[in-house]
């Protein structure tokens, strides 16, 4: 499964809708320190939204900023009429991570990650969705990978994208298993799934002789062995799966480009205009 084509298709796509707007939607991240993953991730983002015609600036506070500081910044991107998202790059250091989901409003939390949000995606109702779950969900539908009464197991329970991914797949009608590190028999239960998503970042977890033959598969995890970027599941795992996401160029572009599509929901919801 390219997340690279994918990707290009929802940017593709976001341009036609965004140039039809009558006003341009604004994004702003905010990231604490010079942690080099965490400005990697935000300049990624904000190409991306470059591309699609969404305004975005970066607002960068220095390492030892407090949390009330942080919580302070927040607090005036939420009453900024022309900031439409907001996204705080996380791990923030010195500050309680929870308190500042908390603080974004919810309707310009375009990582879908408030307490507000994750109940509606959990009882069935509109709302940010976080872009790692949702970009699976678009990979699956892009390449027909069956969901609805397919075994699914999702392997991690991150807020982040194991347990948001269970609540997806469980509305695609899919019976999920959310497993985790203490799961016994882990690979019995991989074995079983139709679809198996990974999200643990340990390298090469799941081998080739626990998935299913013509499983679909989709690699979420990241880590980097030996100046490489390596997922969670084997590369040997192609000989057996009969869908797989690559590790690069899998759902991490996915991921980027829903985040920048969260942006342009959330500023057609809260302008109450467009498409």
């Amino acid at each position: 499964m390219d997340g690279k084509a994918a990707s290009e298709e929802l940017v593709a796509a976001l341009q036609v809708r965004v140039a039809a707007l009558p006003f341009t939607p604004r994004l702003t991240f905010v990231r604490v320190g010079d942690d080099p993953a965490s400005a990697y991730y935000v300049r990624s983002k904000e190409r991306v939204a470059r591309r699609v015609g969404v305004e975005s600036e970066t607002r960068v506070l220095p390492d030892g900023t407090t949390q009330d500081e942080l919580l302070a910044l927040v607090d005036e991107l939420n009453r900024d009429p022309e900031v439409d998202g907001v996204l705080v790059q996380l791990p923030a250091p010195g500050v309680d991570e929870l308190a500042v989901l908390e603080a974004i409003d919810p309707a310009k939390d375009v990582d879908g990650l408030h307490p507000l949000n994750v109940g509606r995606l959990w009882t069935g109702r509109p709302g940010p969705r976080p872009a790692t779950p949702l970009g699976v969900a678009a990979l699956a539908d892009r390449y027909g990978v069956p969901l609805a009464g397919a075994r699914a197991v999702v392997v991690g329970r991150s807020s982040l994208v194991g347990k948001p991914l269970a609540a997806m797949l469980l509305e695609r009608d899919a019976t999920v298993t959310l497993a985790h590190s203490r799961t016994l028999d882990l690979a019995a239960l991989c074995r079983e799934a139709d679809v198996l998503v990974v999200a643990v970042g340990r390298p090469a977890l799941v081998t080739r002789e626990m998935v299913k033959p013509g499983a679909a598969v989709f690699d979420v995890g990241l880590s980097r062995v030996d100046g490489k970027v390596v997922g969670d599941v084997s590369p040997d795992v192609a000989e057996v799966a009969g869908w797989l996401t690559p590790m690069p160029g899998g759902t991490g572009l996915m991921t980027v480009a829903m985040v920048v599509a969260n942006t342009v929901d959330a500023a057609v919801s809260r302008r109450g205009q467009g498409a």
